[in-house]
């Protein structure tokens, strides 16, 4: 099949989200101008560049109550915030903060979260997370909408500070079959690594068996 987006696709459910999977997710707490906190996971995101360490996180829509989603607010009135990892093992944690909720709600208590302190940011991170990358606010970018009420944003963050539990590290390196981390498909679907394979670009086997 084919369609021009710009119609309907003629699916039961709009497909785009499930083609372009599996998306890591962006579980992003953030603190308010008055300190209160806010925790939500958002599937537009990913990392952009490594030197500096870049992340990109797409909000899309407003708040129920009216105006920008929290945590589009609070990052750019505080200009910080903490991308938290998503593992299979905190699962049900994160569904429980994707909640539409009033803006005074605290999700790290919907989700029985300890809000553990972060070293160079003011945002807590999620203690339960085996990994948090705290971010400082780079750049804010609109993108079209086609609902001129509704903004559709893309946060530029640099990371400027990473935490990772010495539990899933083997030889200095992340181990995926330790990690878990959780992705997310189209609809109401998930997955998480657990099996892992290994490529070798061309360029660097070659280098290896010159080598040899």
């Amino acid at each position: 099949m084919f369609y021009e987006t710009a119609n309907h696709h003629g699916l039961k459910h709009n497909p785009f989200k499930a083609l372009v999977s599996p998306r890591p997710i962006g579980w992003v707490s953030s603190m308010s101008a008055d300190g209160t906190l806010n925790l939500a996971p958002f599937s537009f995101f990913n990392a952009m560049a490594d030197n500096p360490p870049t992340v990109a996180l797409g909000i899309n829509g407003n708040h129920t109550e009216g105006g920008p989603k929290d945590t589009l607010q609070n990052i750019e009135q505080c200009g910080e915030f903490v991308c938290n990892v998503v593992t299979y093992e905190i699962r049900d944690a994160m569904n429980a903060t994707s909640e539409m909720v009033a803006r005074n709600v605290n999700e790290f208590e919907l989700g029985n979260l300890t809000a553990a302190p972060s070293s160079m940011v003011k945002p807590p991170r999620v203690l339960e997370s085996p990994v948090n990358m705290e971010c400082v606010h780079l750049q804010t970018i609109e993108l079209p909408s086609n609902n001129p009420d509704v903004r559709n944003s893309m946060i530029l963050g640099k990371v400027v500070g990473i935490h990772i539990s010495d539990d899933i590290l083997t030889d200095g390196m992340v181990d995926m079959r330790k990690f878990h981390p959780l992705a997310r498909l189209g609809y109401k679907d998930y997955s998480a690594v657990m099996e892992v394979f290994s490529l070798d670009r061309p360029d660097q086997a070659a280098q290896e068996r010159r080598m040899t």
